[in-house]
């Protein structure tokens, strides 16, 4: 059984950012052509009139203050609002595939690898733009890597659990690195017209290398102590999309084929859940939650982020101990603690301990333990 590390990270970033206030004008856009279309309908009771947003009650709700997006004027044009992302030909190279070699690139550059230096490829993310042939597999074939190649949802938390396939793979001596990437184009599948949830998301990718410890050579090396997840059915966030879609006439187009949550249930549901994971975690490797140094926690909502790191502190965190990505890219799903990692490492002493952990649909939690080399 081989010690493991962490020996390089990767983001992309798309190019197009939207604010707050270019968001919100949009959709307060789309809400006075659509009350005003169906006024007579409004004022006899059978249409309720739909609110405007604003960005005030974005950044209360959210803490979130613009985001990163693939295409940005089909999401703004308020007779669309949805990003316009042309079909490729099956001869091209699919965008998952593309941002996941942008992010991968850099991750392997950290790292000090090759191509040639991995042995896996996983693809772990939250919407994949297809069934098969696995992403993951076309990643391997972009960036020339031999072995294996496999794609992995487990929504928001696909990251950390993609991180403990990846450990137990080189763990075990089935990989001597592997490439673990989450590519995210979450706007795909955001409702841009339901008020409560248009600010929500982001695009991203991000990229990590995990590698034997004894053939690391990186200068940015973290030693994987421990991983440890759990998962608990619940239907508070859902997307009911899918192939079986065309054997149900019925329901194409229904509200559910997009992102919906119950906000109020996952904030009171999973918080408590993911601090006594975390604190749990912590306790079964003898370690103090005093001791560590940083908590990479998943970029949903900045509230929920306080909270979990006020239980586990026993008061509120300093911004270097829970940093916070989200206000420029929104939730990006699994690569959002991956972000916050990304950018918030290098200042670390040898020795400092971290946590980063994942949290969302299913329910699904992922905490994995880290000390910097």
């Amino acid at each position: 059984m081989h010690n493991v590390v962490i020996s390089g990270t990767g983001l992309y970033t798309p190019p197009n950012s939207i604010s707050n206030e270019e968001l919100v004008a949009s959709f307060n856009a789309y809400v006075q052509a659509f009350n005003a279309e169906n006024a007579a309908a409004i004022e006899r009771g059978e249409i309720e009139a739909l609110a405007e947003s604003s960005v005030a009650f974005i950044e209360k709700a959210s803490g979130i203050k613009s985001r990163f997006v693939v295409d940005k004027d089909g999401i703004l044009d308020p007779k669309r609002m949805t990003p316009r992302i042309p079909e490729r030909s099956n001869d091209e190279w699919g965008i998952l595939c593309e941002m996941a070699v942008g992010a991968a690139k850099q991750a392997l550059e950290r790292a000090g690898r090759t191509p040639a230096d991995i042995d896996g490829v996983i693809v772990a993310c939250s919407n994949l733009q297809r069934a098969y042939p696995a992403v993951a597999i076309e990643v391997q074939a972009a960036l020339g890597i031999e072995g294996f190649g496999y794609d992995m949802n487990v929504a928001c938390s696909s990251a950390t659990f993609g991180i403990q396939a990846a450990t137990n793979a080189v763990k075990t001596g089935e990989a001597r690195a592997v490439l673990m990437v989450n590519p995210e184009i979450c706007t795909g599948h955001l409702n841009f017209r339901d008020r409560d949830s248009h600010f929500i998301f982001g695009d991203a990718a991000t990229a990590v290398v995990i590698e034997r410890a004894d053939q690391a050579t990186s200068n940015h090396q973290f030693e994987v102590v421990g991983t440890k997840l759990l998962t608990q059915f619940s239907n508070n966030i859902r997307n009911n999309f899918g192939f079986l879609n065309r054997a149900a006439e019925e329901g194409v187009g229904a509200r559910d084929k997009l992102f919906v949550q119950e906000g109020r249930k996952v904030f009171k549901d999973v918080c408590p859940m993911v601090a006594e994971l975390i604190a749990t975690h912590l306790d079964e490797n003898k370690l103090n939650v005093a001791d560590v140094k940083r908590f990479w926690l998943h970029q949903a909502n900045l509230n929920m982020n306080l909270l979990i790191a006020r239980k586990l502190l026993g008061r509120d965190a300093e911004p270097q101990e829970a940093p916070v990505i989200l206000d420029t890219y929104a939730n990006t799903s699994s690569a959002g603690s991956v972000i916050a990692f990304h950018k918030h490492q290098d200042d670390l002493p040898s020795g400092a301990l971290g946590v980063l952990s994942s949290f969302g649909a299913g329910y699904s939690i992922g905490s994995v333990i880290l000390r910097k080399r």
